[in-house]
């Protein structure tokens, strides 16, 4: 036999083998199931788990069943407990048996999954968190992280309740808190919220079946140490993100020469700082850092009191310069002014003229009207404190007020006012006469009692039966005015006043005028040097109008008022005469006119000199043309360089000495010349005298 053909035919014998080996097998399975089976958890008993197919007549048995958490109900295997799947186990097996009429069995072997369900909410550690963070924190900064756990292993999501605007979370999945918002110590201490743990995306409510978590969260805002100490009191202020006090300073008052023993008062209060950072309350020393040169004054580093080490020598203010700084950082300090006004020591404190004033007040008056000393005078009533260390007993520094009443007050002055409505009655105030330099007062009484009083309140006396009113039945005067009849009297005596006090001025100045020799003569002299400078239209250098050897003379007859009258006539004649303007006259013709015009004065008969020996005589004049100054009692001088005699019959034409001679003085020496070689001359002779300088 071929061998290739052996091999076939024993393959197709082994096939047939094996195919009937697998008929009788299928033939003996009497019963079958599924091998794994799953079942959710927390079903209640009698869920069906899984089927059993099989023959007919066949019977089931579990025989291994872990936990009794199953049962056989016919051809199915049901919950008998209800599974936990955070419970292990979560893989079951059990093992059934089928048996058959003719004996056979078969054991069916099958595992049972526990699938989870969400069915377990996530839990926090703590159900309360205290968290705390530094003020000024940044923005973005971790404050801390606050997680849940679910032990079924869901993811979890978180939310604030309710949002707050100083902190957040980091991410809905991650619960890291950190800063929303700076936050500031003095303006927010603590913020409190709820964090809720879900295990849905969709926080609660949202009508999907979820299961959350909650925790209160508590961040409390810590103070830092950012700010110096403050001097109290200080008024706080906000300039940007920064706080600051601001202080005054302090003001104590000591006297000079003496030592004041035991700590110094001062005002406002006694040196005093506190921690700017009121949640760190760090400790405060103090020192004295200018101002105390003299050593004068000790600080105490602990409490601040200022005491003396000796008396102050120097009257005025000392200012020192106190520091204030923290004990444990001295990079934090501030800075005060602490002024002590040296005063010398009052020896008496005001004292009021009176221990008890009486004033009056009408009811009829409102707010700020004055309190009267008597009803029947309009005279108001004055309190007055006087201090014996001053002179007149006025002490300029002294104030006045009421201790014990807000209806009243006092001016400077010392005159009571009423500040608001009273009833009538009378009021008894205590009135304080405070010397402000020194703190030393006075004290008195004053009773005022308010009523209705009868006089108007323009001084009229009242008729006990109604009212003051004018006799030809014009309206009432109402409080503050007058009666045209006294408005027109007291213009009436205000003009007479006015027209008598220019009368007697008027009086006083035509006195005063005629009496006064100086001013006489001091206008004489100015006439004269006017017309002296007239021709020529300025002043000639050569010509001198004061003299030293003719002062004090105190004869009032000089010259009469009319010299520049007779002056400017003489040349207003010359001038026409003439045909021209004054302008046009020499000025040696017009000072010889000049000239002649104040000789008509002192010779008014205008012979000659000795002619008027008679006229001098009578008013007690007599005239003189002499070099030397007479100092004798009724003369008048004219001072010439040269002599001049009375008696001859010489014609005086007084001419400025300038230093240079005017053409006009030359001609006439030049015709005088002329004259004398021709025909002689039968005019009297003419004398030039200069004039060096010429007294009126």
């Amino acid at each position: 036999m071929d061998l290739g053909c052996w091999r076939r035919s024993g393959r197709t014998l082994l096939c047939f083998y094996l195919l009937f080996l697998l008929l009788r097998d299928c033939r003996a399975q009497i019963c079958s199931a599924p091998p794994v089976a799953n079942v959710e958890e927390n079903q209640p008993a009698g869920t069906p788990v899984l089927s059993i197919t099989a023959e007919a007549g066949v019977t089931f048995e579990l025989q291994v069943n872990p936990g009794n958490f199953f049962r056989l109900e016919e051809a199915a295997v049901v919950v008998n407990t209800p599974l936990d799947y955070e419970t292990p186990p979560t893989d079951i097996g059990i093992t059934i048996q089928c048996t058959h009429p003719d004996q056979r069995t078969l054991a069916l072997q099958v595992i049972i999954l526990v699938k989870n369900v969400n069915d377990v909410a996530p839990v926090f550690a703590q159900s309360q968190y205290d968290l705390s963070t530094p003020e000024l924190a940044p923005v973005g900064a971790t404050v801390d992280m606050v997680e849940a756990t679910d032990v079924e292993g869901d993811l979890l999501y978180y939310y604030m309740d309710p949002e707050n605007e100083y902190f957040t979370i980091q991410a809905v999945n991650t619960p890291v808190i950190v800063v929303k918002k700076t936050a500031d110590y003095d303006v927010v201490r603590s913020v409190s919220f709820k964090l809720i743990a879900v295990d849905t995306r969709t926080p609660p409510p949202s009508g999907v079946a979820s299961f959350s978590a909650t925790a209160t969260v508590s961040i409390s805002v810590t103070d830092v140490d950012n700010r110096p100490p403050w001097f109290q009191p200080c008024a706080e202020t906000t300039i940007g993100s920064s706080k600051i006090c601001l202080g005054s300073g302090y003001r104590g008052r000591v006297n000079l020469t003496e030592k004041t023993e035991g700590v110094l008062p001062l005002e406002p209060g006694p040196v005093f700082a506190i921690d700017g950072d009121r949640g760190r309350n760090e400790q405060i020393i103090y020192r004295i850092m200018g101002g105390n040169e003299a050593g004068i004054f000790n600080l105490d580093e602990n409490t601040g009191g200022i005491t003396m080490l000796k008396a102050a020598d120097v009257a005025g203010p000392v200012v020192l310069t106190v520091l204030a700084l923290q004990f444990l950082n001295s990079d934090q300090f501030s800075t005060t002014t602490v002024t002590f006004d040296v005063v010398i020591r009052s020896r008496n404190p005001p004292q009021f003229d009176r221990q008890q004033y009486e004033g009056f007040i009408s009811s009829d008056l409102g707010p700020s009207s004055l309190v009267l000393e008597d009803k029947s005078l309009d005279k108001p009533l004055r309190v007055r404190a006087r201090d014996a260390d001053f002179i007149d007993g006025v002490n300029p520094d002294v104030r006045y007020t009421v201790e014990d009443g807000s209806d009243f007050t006092v001016t400077d002055e010392g005159f009571v006012l009423l500040k608001t409505e009273l009833s009538p009655g009378t009021v008894s105030i205590r009135v304080q006469a405070v010397d402000t330099s020194n703190g030393e007062s006075g004290m008195t009484t004053v009773s005022i009692q308010r009523s209705h009083d009868n006089r108007d309140p323009g001084g009229h006396c009242r008729s006990q039966h109604g009212s003051h009113s004018s006799g030809d039945g014009a309206a009432p005067v109402l409080p503050g005015q007058y009666h045209e009849a006294d408005m027109v009297a007291l213009g009436a005596s205000l003009a007479v006043l006015v027209a008598l006090c220019l009368a007697i001025i008027g009086l006083l100045l035509v006195r005063i005028r005629k009496g006064d020799a100086a001013w006489r003569k001091l206008s004489e002299a100015s006439l004269f040097r006017s017309t002296l400078a007239r021709g020529s239209g300025k002043m000639k250098e050569g010509v001198q109008y004061t003299n030293s050897g003719f002062q004090n003379d105190g004869d009032t007859g000089s010259v009469t008022s009319d010299l520049p009258t007779k002056a400017d006539l003489a040349l207003d004649g010359a001038g026409a005469a003439s045909g021209r303007g004054q302008g046009d006259v020499a000025p040696a013709a017009r000072a010889a006119m000049a000239a002649s015009a104040l000789q008509e004065d002192f010779l008014p008969d205008g012979a000659s000199l000795a002619g008027s020996d008679r006229a001098d005589s009578e008013k007690g004049v007599k005239p003189i043309l002499t070099k030397e100054r007479r100092n004798e009692e009724g003369y008048k001088s004219v001072w010439f360089k040269e002599d001049i005699d009375p008696n001859a019959k010489e014609e005086v034409r007084i001419i400025p000495d300038s230093g240079e001679r005017d053409a006009d003085e030359e001609e006439e020496e030049e015709d005088e010349e002329g004259s004398a070689d021709g025909e002689e001359d039968v005019s009297p002779p003419t004398r030039r005298l200069r004039c060096r300088p010429c007294w009126i």
